[in-house]
């Protein structure tokens, strides 16, 4: 389906009116690789955002107000959800406990106490939605490009800290990727290698039949200074 909306839509509008003709098939890709429960979100450089998600009850296609996505529950549950911390806020809380007690405010950041911090789909939602609405970068490319990965970098999933079925074996935040659609440009992380890496489609020959392929640069990348 991905190949299939990228090179038939430029627009959120155009993969929206696409997305509404076609059905999704329950076929295995091959025995050794079965079918996932996946969601897609799409969004153009207008800022439209739409998640897609393949459902018993058929393909549902959601507007994305907040502009991020995470595994399930389903978006439209997520979404709701959100209303449980409509308090929080990047500012401290004015005191309005009660009653004439002195609460003093001890530290920054308390107008965002309750932002949840565990490991579970629903907790990333709430808290990477939060951390994109209040974001703030310089703009530029090196910028944006940065704070994107620091975004992504509130939810990331540290290894060894969600446990799977295979004692050796833990989910967690293999690479995070972002790209420039504007210049063609791919910046990416792996999880052992914390710089960011750039791979420029400007810089290739794009009319040539030959595949052009890059190894991942996955070992830590450490500049000594000294």
């Amino acid at each position: 389906m991905i190949p299939y909306i990228l090179s038939s839509a430029s627009t959120v509008f155009e993969a929206r009116k696409l997305l509404g003709e076609i059905n999704l098939v329950d076929i295995n890709f091959a025995d050794e690789l079965p079918l996932s429960p996946l969601h897609w979100m799409l969004s153009d450089n207008s800022g439209k955002s739409i998640v897609v998600e393949p459902l018993e009850d058929g393909l549902k296609i959601y507007d994305n107000p907040v502009g991020v996505l995470t595994n399930n529950p389903p978006f439209d549950k997520q979404l709701f959800t959100l209303n449980n911390y409509r308090n929080l806020s990047n500012r401290n809380p004015e005191n309005t406990f009660g009653g004439s007690i002195d609460l003093d405010e001890y530290s920054r950041g308390m107008g965002a106490i309750g932002l949840p911090g565990d490991l579970s789909s629903s907790s990333r939602f709430a808290k990477v939605a939060f951390t994109r609405a209040n974001s703030h970068s310089s703009g530029d490319e090196a910028g944006s490009v940065s704070q994107f990965f620091h975004i992504l970098g509130s939810v990331e999933q540290q290894n060894g800290c969600t446990f799977i079925d295979d004692p050796d074996l833990f989910e967690y935040t293999i690479y995070t990727s972002c790209y420039n659609t504007n210049d063609g440009i791919l910046y990416y992380r792996t999880y052992n290698n914390s710089q960011i890496t750039a791979v420029s489609l400007a810089n290739e020959d794009l009319n040539s039949k030959d595949l052009i392929n890059y190894l991942l640069i996955n070992d830590e990348q450490i500049k000594f200074i000294n």
